[in-house]
């Protein structure tokens, strides 16, 4: 739920007389690969004679056909909220709470066509969940996200214990204490995008103890790379590795975590299925250049409530000799801050283009008069778009003094200069007022010609003798050094 919707439920449910109370919530049910996620939309509050407030609270079943009837009507499931004024932390329900929601469960999603959602609110302003699924009783969810400027995370403990800390991670944790740790470690982070900025990204990342992390690229890797894709070496180029296997190949040597969950999709995010795994995570790095991929992610942070951090480094050559400037930028897009459109960094005419194919046109970025992809880099400059990135990414989950995440932050390498960028939400914008849509969202995503070119070229490769050989004796080599790290780490 948004920061704002979860203020006007506790103001609501914790009451100043400390008595339980109740209320019912519309929800867009947003369906990842392996995760199933309520996004609730709005509070649908009792009318007068619906409930009754007498130490625990009660309901009437016309309010729940009322609610679940106006959620029909919108294509929303209905969820059921209620608080335990004296409880803390992520609360089991009691046999009257299983009894009440079971009781509504199946006439809920009768109606609505979603499952029933039950949601207990803790006097500490813990929130804990489940879903009830009419043949097969109720499962409890493994946390409640609360997003806006903060990230706020409620753990299933059981379901999602905290990780153990490492002596490896003494100094990190020194920065913020266990409990922070617990919370980052356990966020599942996704970085979209492993080329110079997005693989620094996912090595910090494991370094820092976060335990499980993903990357995505459908991309591989070639000579023009290797300035600037840590990791990378040309044995690499001339096996037509993919960035991801670069990716996950740091990451396995660096990460902290006793027992780290790193995956690699060789997807793009723009291909549906690149749409679908990234609704099973917590945090989003957005470290593509691309507008049609960046509107996907744009469009997620909003409608599936998943905080994205966006950046990126521009290079402003002369024409002839040396470089008039560098500038590179930070922002967090999440409710509560403007979009990638209402800050300026796409534009809807160019991911009308590039999703059609168009920017890969030379031809018609001639005729068009266009400017062609940037494709400047500098591999000595991009640990600067890392660092403000991870910045933004402290604050939105860490939230040091309380504050959250900042305007978008922009660098200039000619005066050294660092602007607090004022931007504001443009009036109407589609983005921002799909918030909390989930699969209602519009449908951005479709085949990807270019992924599956890369795809298939690196396929083919990899079917040659001489590839086929040098893969299996870089495997050997990975693997046996992989082993001396672990008898000597053991020893």
């Amino acid at each position: 739920m948004t920061s704002e919707l979860d203020a006007r439920a506790r103001d609501y449910l914790l009451r100043a007389d400390g008595q339980e109370d109740v209320c019912l919530a519309t929800y867009a049910p947003s369906s990842g690969d392996q995760r199933t996620t309520a996004v609730l939309t709005d509070l649908a509050l009792p009318l007068e004679g619906e409930r009754s407030v007498h130490g625990n609270a009660s309901f009437s079943g016309s309010y729940v056909v009322r609610a679940a009837s106006q959620a029909a009507a919108e294509g929303l499931g209905v969820a059921l909220l209620h608080s335990h004024p004296q409880g803390a932390g992520w609360q089991a329900m009691s046999a009257t709470d299983r009894d009440t929601e079971r009781s509504y469960a199946h006439m809920a999603e009768t109606v609505t066509g979603h499952p029933f959602v039950g949601m207990t609110l803790a006097g500490d302003m813990t929130w804990s969940a489940r879903m009830w699924h009419c043949n097969s009783g109720h499962q409890d969810a493994e946390s409640v996200r609360i997003v806006g400027t903060t990230l706020r995370v409620n753990w299933n403990g059981r379901l999602r214990p905290a990780p153990v800390t490492t002596s490896a991670q003494i100094r990190t944790i020194s920065a913020w204490g266990e409990h922070v740790q617990a919370d980052l470690a356990r966020l599942r982070v996704l970085v979209v995008g492993v080329g110079t900025v997005g693989i620094d990204l996912a090595i910090r990342l494991v370094q820092a103890g976060v335990q499980d992390v993903s990357v995505m690229d459908f991309d591989t890797v070639e000579e023009v790379n290797l300035d600037r894709l840590l990791g990378a070496t040309r044995i690499d180029a001339a096996l037509f590795r993919s960035k991801s296997h670069i990716a996950l190949r740091a990451m396995q040597a660096a990460a902290t975590a006793t027992r780290p969950v790193l995956t690699g999709y060789d997807l793009s995010i723009c291909e549906p299925q690149g749409q679908r795994i990234a609704l099973d995570y917590d945090v989003i790095f957005s470290c593509v250049d691309r507008p049609w991929a960046r509107a996907v992610l744009n469009q997620l942070a909003y409608s599936d409530l998943i905080p994205v951090i966006d950046g990126g480094l521009a290079v402003d050559p002369f024409p002839i000799r040396g470089m008039r400037n560098a500038t590179w930028r930070a922002h967090v897009i999440t409710p509560g801050r403007p979009c990638l459109q209402c800050n300026g960094q796409i534009d809807g005419a160019h991911v009308a283009r590039d999703r059609a194919g168009l920017l890969d046109d030379e031809t018609y970025i001639k005729s068009a008069g266009l400017k062609a992809p940037a494709r400047e880099n500098v591999s000595l400059l991009a640990p600067s778009v890392t660092a403000s990135m991870l910045g933004q990414f402290v604050s939105l989950v860490v939230a040091p003094g309380g504050l959250g995440t900042p305007d978008p932050l922009r660098f200039s390498l000619s005066t050294h200069t660092l602007e607090h960028m004022r931007v504001e939400t443009l009036a109407g914008c589609a983005y921002e007022q799909a918030a909390g849509g989930g699969d209602r969202r519009a449908n951005l995503t479709k085949e990807h010609p270019i992924a599956d070119n890369a795809r298939r070229q690196r396929e083919a490769h990899a079917r040659t003798m001489r590839v086929l050989v040098g893969r299996l004796a870089q495997n050997v080599a990975d693997k046996a050094s992989a082993l001396i790290g672990n008898v000597l780490v053991g020893s």
